[in-house]
């Protein structure tokens, strides 16, 4: 695909994205502008001590170092060595790239980028951040399945998913197949003409070698992985403590704020935002986050309107409040080494610790 085109679809989806989270605080300003919600939400703020919410974004900070430690664990199991506060560094810079900048560049593939510009087994290192992110997220359902299926099972939570497929399947069966008749249709078409077959010919046989590379690649690294155990159950089991551990800040941030809801709907529900927050549809899962944690308070753990607002946007404001240390890592060029104007800090070394060149 053009370099253009591919710039034009970026930049659509970006403007996409923004208007996601737009669309959200819109919403959320209207709302808040009826039926006094705008002093009722200032009150509960108001009832907010500060040490408890300095304490909250400590764990937060905390946990965010030990992640970049998990990170750091992930590469040296494929042999990718870099300092582990050359790790940190590259986590709080990925953080401030996720929370404050709307771009098509988030902050795994700003890790990623590092990475592989000194290292030559660029594709391991990729996919150590997004097996990173991977065990996050895992950790994240496993937390969340675990508590409703011990607590919270029976009481009002129920979905059910594939009764809601069958269903909209049934109700817009006739769209989808058209839609299936007018990409086969297309294909066909496609099919018929010379040059398209010649075209399509050739793109298949460029995917297939390096669909060939990259699965060897990846059978390569996952074999490594597995040959690993230990680090990868330390990487799961210092996922699941971490987590937990944020979540219990939060829970204790929620009281504060009056709201009396067991500490057992937090740890379903803060990991289900975090896993439909990193679905890239807004900036750094704005408004997707906040809105679930909103709806899932209020309808599920008979929270108030208010209070539960004011713990969703307590969390964005830790998170933002967190990702400030990546800004002055960006201003000063502490993720760059000396001499070197677009690499890593200089502590960075690469590949059985050889240093880099």
């Amino acid at each position: 695909m053009p370099r253009t085109k591919v710039k034009e679809r970026n930049r659509i989806f970006l403007f996409l994205r923004i208007g996601v989270v737009a669309a959200g605080v819109t919403w959320a300003i209207v709302w808040l502008s009826k039926e006094q919600r705008w002093g009722n939400l200032t009150a509960v703020f108001h009832r907010m001590n500060l040490g408890v919410f300095a304490a909250a974004l400590a764990i937060f900070v905390v946990a965010q170092m030990m992640i970049a430690f998990r990170w750091w664990l992930l590469l040296r199991t494929q042999s990718i060595f870099i300092n582990y506060w050359a790790a940190v560094r590259l986590h709080f810079l990925g953080l401030f790239y996720n929370n404050f900048l709307p771009g098509a560049i988030g902050g795994d593939l700003l890790r990623a980028w590092y990475v592989t510009k000194h290292t030559d087994r660029k594709f391991e290192a990729v996919l150590s951040v997004f097996v990173d992110r991977i065990v996050g997220l895992l950790g994240s359902v496993a937390i969340a399945v675990f508590f409703y299926s011990l607590f919270l099972r029976g009481r009002g939570l129920q979905v059910d998913f594939g009764g809601s497929s069958l269903k909209l399947f049934a109700e817009h069966k006739g769209v989808i197949l058209w839609v299936i008749v007018v990409l086969a249709a297309a294909f066909y078409g496609l099919m018929l003409h010379r040059q398209s077959r010649a075209l399509l010919k050739k793109s298949w046989s460029y995917i297939k070698i390096r669909g060939q590379k990259v699965v060897g690649k990846f059978k390569n690294a996952m074999i490594i992985y597995c040959s690993k155990p230990l680090a990868i159950l330390t990487v799961f089991g210092l996922t699941l403590f971490l987590q937990l551990l944020t979540i219990t800040g939060f829970w204790f941030l929620g009281v504060n704020l009056g709201i009396s809801a067991a500490v057992r709907y937090y740890y379903v529900f803060f990991p289900l935002g975090w896993a439909f927050g990193a679905l890239p549809v807004s900036i750094g899962g704005a408004v997707v986050m906040e809105g679930l944690l909103f709806y899932l308070f209020t309808h599920f753990a008979g929270v108030g309107d208010e209070p539960a607002l004011a713990l969703a946007l307590c969390q964005r404001i830790v998170w933002m409040i967190a990702s400030l240390p990546g800004a002055a890592i960006h201003l000063l060029g502490a993720h760059l080494p000396a001499g070197h104007p677009a690499g890593l800090p200089k502590d960075f070394s690469i590949d059985y610790n050889k240093p880099v060149n």
